[in-house]
């Protein structure tokens, strides 16, 4: 089945690629949308213009289109997007969210796409010790709930990273997996990408108990 991965650059669309890939599926395109402001609904936000190499790294063609972030609006940016594209299918990486799952799978309705989540209702814990023994490296850059702090931008999910998440959902009832917007990753490697990504110049944006690490230059190196 041909299809368009909708991914941000971030652990939980990229994890829903590698599974569609292994799984056979011919990823025609990757789409990602850029909303025009930090609290889009649906988006990712933080360094989303890394998508850019994300794509390179994975040699596979990429759709980029801006949106406004307008609640609704953004979905039908989406749905526009995907209209335009010779696909059967769309992979998206949902694990819990109705608010997410449902709106895609109205998109892929009324376009006549099949909307496959590889991820949904799958157990956190086990996706993100499955992130680690994939050798994926995804570093943890956005937090923005109670029992985060500085020290968490830049932290690499690793099993030592998975065991103080799960202590903090514990004491402040997160999502595990950081669906809820509580925190943002970015993908560095992937088991189907031919190059990684490499960090060169960030930056560490703290306020009111939630902070950034912003990106500012990164380039593709051998792995």
């Amino acid at each position: 089945m041909r299809v368009a991965g909708l991914i941000s650059g971030g652990k939980d669309s990229a994890l829903a690629l590698h599974r569609a890939l292994q799984e056979g599926y011919e990823v025609r395109f990757l789409v990602t949308m850029i909303p025009l402001r930090e609290d889009s609904w649906m988006f990712h936000y933080p360094n989303i213009h890394l998508t850019d190499l994300f794509a390179e790294a994975a040699a596979i063609p990429l759709v980029k289109k801006q949106t406004a972030g307008v609640k609704e609006e953004e979905v039908e940016d989406l749905k526009s997007t995907l209209a335009t594209l010779d696909i059967e299918g769309v992979v998206s990486g949902a694990v819990a969210s109705q608010y997410q799952k449902r709106r895609i799978q109205k998109i892929c309705t009324e376009l006549g796409l099949t909307s496959i989540t590889p991820l949904w209702e799958e157990d956190p814990n086990k996706l993100l010790k499955e992130l680690v023994q994939s050798n994926f490296k995804a570093m943890i850059t956005g937090v923005y709930a109670y029992g985060f702090d500085q020290t968490w931008l830049g932290k690499e999910i690793n099993a030592s990273t998975i065991n103080a998440l799960l202590d903090i959902h514990r004491k402040h009832q997160i999502s595990l997996i950081g669906e809820g917007g509580e925190y943002e990753t970015l993908v560095l490697d992937a088991p189907f990408f031919n190059k990684r990504i490499e960090l060169l110049e960030t930056e560490k944006k703290w306020e009111n108990q939630r902070g950034t690490l912003i990106v500012r230059k990164a380039r593709l190196t051998q792995k």
